[in-house]
């Protein structure tokens, strides 16, 4: 039979099943919806995923020290009691899920909830009492260093410690900023330090209150969420699922764009606080919303207003949110305490932080200019059929920079998580004739080669590719083929982050077109369905790409990556690809080699180096004193051996930086656009790794500049 015809075979099935759900004994719409999102994300990663293997009782077990791990991370709530309780399903969730079962589930959700009751009488119990810092005793911070506590004596006791470090530490903050005050002014009143120690103390609780009560707000989905992620990622790491609310804020930031008000908000124990106003945004432009509001009711137009007070974060974002040129009329609790009525029309609120942007780099002494481009993402807009999107937007800054006669191009990916394969390869064949990019590989060894078929290059001068620890997936396919084609030298951390695989999203509603009218949304599943290779064959998976230069950096003193995440996929390679290598101008070897030297030599790349093995010593260290003398000569120690590092990434360096004269006209009209931009080319020029770019390519072009001598 075709595969074609398996395919829809098994969707029949699906139905079939479905439709006996929807005639099962299921008292509530709830019940049956979380039914339903199990069986569909199961058969669709059985069906889709890029290797889904065995629902089994090693995958069972997996599955329940995730969940386990992720319901209590820092074992302040649940007992040993309760471990031993669940794990009679250790070996069983394969089976619950298979049966589309929540036995475990339930159980859990009771324990957890019972334990987040318990814990709230602890704290406030043990936050009424002075504490002595005198005594010696000591706290683990680290949870991986502890096992759960076998009673609640023993629990309330590590509560006890862990808020007594934390008040210890807010304490020392009070007693530090009393001591500057102090030398500033002679007419500050000085406080003792017990009454210090009671301001630390309602700090902490506060804290804890406004915690607690986010806590109490936390519905069965929520827990459901975090354990049908716990099921899937099994399967790899990417594989995720993503309530509705998740994933338009997924599409949000893959795009760059949203329709509201474009105001940041956070949780303020029961209110919803303005956190920080979008420049440029509807809010902005409004102009009566400021940072410190209290947001009290959401009145959409000529409807009666609801009320936000003690309502979810999501909630409430969910009805401030709206379509494009709808208005909606938020009741502010201003900082003088009164209250007002602000109406605001939404519009597309532009993240502008998101998307690629470029500047000048003049070297005085050659007379050289170079062009620097920033790419936080591989963005697209998937929503709108010419949505904005990074290729275009590359396209556009190199154009841009060649208006200005630049001589070399630095392409900075560092932080840049990766995003749309598409446009990968799209503005990888802007510096290479036509030729494969990279190759993929999906289910039963089913390959792809993804290429530039545009013989054309946009630019063909030198290029330097930034990378670090967070550079990700797409950022590897691009630092991967310029490296493998010589048509670029990559520089950076030790190793970029390591994701050779590829995801897609699968839109579970669509999978169940009869579900009944009243029930909520499933939400989404981003499934893992190919690992990319490079050119080379190579895949980036784990490894990730090695620059051809390495800077330091405290990431090469961290564990971080693909390689330190649970369950995630292997290291393989395939069969290699013909491609004609990069004829390039100058001679890598020699290059590179006179970089090395200066990296060997430069100051601050010593004091960098230096730094970061000083804090990862710190890290592994994760006993503290709770005797307060002890614990203020460990933190001076700290201070004093870091007063050393204090200066870097503080000097300004020798780069000349600036806009870009075609950007000038739209940045002087927009102050608020000229100051972003103003502060991020302060940024840039005391960016040491950047200063060391550049010196690459002003060494490139002395080559090329003395071989041109030679042959004259």
């Amino acid at each position: 039979m075709k595969l074609r015809n398996i395919k829809f075979l098994l969707i029949g099935l699906l139905l079939i099943s479905v439709s006996f759900l929807f005639i099962a004994s299921r008292s509530n719409t709830d019940d049956l919806r979380r039914d339903l999102l199990v069986k569909v994300i199961t058969f669709a990663i059985n069906t889709g995923h890029y290797d889904p293997g065995e629902i089994n009782d090693e995958f069972s077990e997996k599955a329940f020290d995730l969940y386990i791990e992720r319901i209590d991370y820092n074992k302040r709530f649940l007992l040993i009691d309760d471990i031993v309780e669940m794990s009679e399903y250790k070996k069983q969730l394969d089976d619950e899920m298979n049966d589309v079962e929540f036995n475990f589930f339930d159980l859990s959700v009771k324990l957890i909830n019972k334990r987040v009751n318990d814990a709230e009488g602890y704290y406030k119990d043990i936050l009424k009492e002075t504490f002595d810092f005198d005594i010696e005793e000591t706290y683990e911070y680290d949870y991986e260093k502890k096992n759960y506590a076998s009673d609640k004596s023993e629990l309330k006791e590590r509560w006890r410690k862990s808020l007594k470090y934390e008040t210890l530490t807010r304490l020392n903050d009070l007693l530090e900023e009393q001591e500057d005050a102090e030398e500033k002014s002679d007419t500050v009143v000085i406080k003792s330090f017990s009454e210090l120690e009671e301001k630390a103390r309602e700090k902490v609780l506060k804290r804890y209150d406004d915690w607690f009560h986010r806590m109490s707000k936390l519905e069965e989905n929520d827990r459901l969420n975090i354990y049908i992620n716990s099921l899937v990622n099994v399967f790899d790491p990417h594989t995720q699922y993503f309530p509705p609310k998740d994933k338009e804020n997924f599409d949000i930031r893959f795009s760059g764009q949203l329709e509201g008000i474009g105001a940041q908000l956070t949780q303020k124990n029961q209110y919803i606080e303005v956190m920080k106003i979008i420049p440029g945004s509807p809010s902005w432009k409004q102009g009566e919303l400021e940072v410190g509001d209290y947001i009290l009711k959401v009145a959409q137009e000529n409807e009666e207003p609801v009320d936000v007070v003690d309502m979810r974060l999501d909630k409430a974002v969910l009805i401030i949110r709206g379509k494009k040129g709808s208005k909606v009329t938020l009741t502010i609790k201003k900082i003088d305490k009164t209250i007002k009525e602000i109406t605001i029309t939404r519009d597309v609120v532009v993240l502008e932080e998101t998307y690629a942007k470029s500047a000048i780099i003049n070297d005085a002494k050659s007379d050289e200019k170079f062009g620097y481009i920033m790419l936080p993402s591989f963005y697209v807009d998937f929503s709108k059929q010419d949505g904005r999107n990074c290729f275009v937007d590359v396209k556009k800054e190199i154009e841009k920079l060649k208006e200005e006669n630049i001589d070399g191009i630095v392409f900075d990916l560092r932080n840049n998580g990766g995003g749309s394969l598409e446009d990968v390869v799209k503005i990888a064949g802007l510096f290479i004739e036509e030729g494969p990019v990279v190759q993929s590989r999906g289910r039963k060894e089913s390959k792809k080669t993804y290429r530039d078929n545009d013989p054309q290059i946009q630019f063909g001068g030198p290029l330097i590719v930034m990378v670090n620890a967070i550079s990700a997936s797409a950022s590897e396919i691009f630092a991967a083929a310029m490296q493998d084609y010589e048509r670029a030298i990559v520089v950076g951390s030790s190793s970029t982050y390591g994701k050779g695989t590829v995801q897609n999203f699968t839109e579970l509603d669509r999978m169940v077109p009869k579900k009944p009218a009243d029930m909520k949304q499933l939400g989404a599943l981003k499934m893992t369905v190919q690992k990319f290779y490079r050119i080379n064959g190579h895949t980036t998976q784990l490894d990730g790409v090695t620059p051809d230069i390495v800077f330091p950096d405290y990431y090469n003193y961290m564990d971080f990556g693909e390689r330190d995440m649970e369950n995630a996929m292997p290291w393989d390679e395939i069969s290699a690809l013909d491609y004609d290598k990069w004829t390039s101008a100058y001679d890598f070897d020699y290059i590179e080699d006179i970089s090395k030297e200066r990296i060997k030599n430069d100051s601050v790349l010593i004091l960098i180096d230096e730094n970061g093995k000083r804090l990862k010593e710190i890290r592994e260290n994760t006993e503290y004193s709770l005797n307060y003398e002890q614990f203020k000569a460990q933190l001076n120690d700290r201070e004093e051996s870091g007063k050393r590092y204090e200066h870097i990434g503080k000097d300004t360096l020798e780069l000349a930086i600036h806009i870009l004269n075609a950007d000038l006209l739209g940045i002087e009209a927009d102050t608020s656009k000229k100051t972003r931009m103003d502060a991020w080319i302060v940024g840039l020029k005391k960016d040491i790794y950047l200063f060391e770019t550049v010196n690459i390519l002003k060494n490139i072009e002395e080559y090329k500049a003395k071989n041109a001598r030679k042959e004259e």
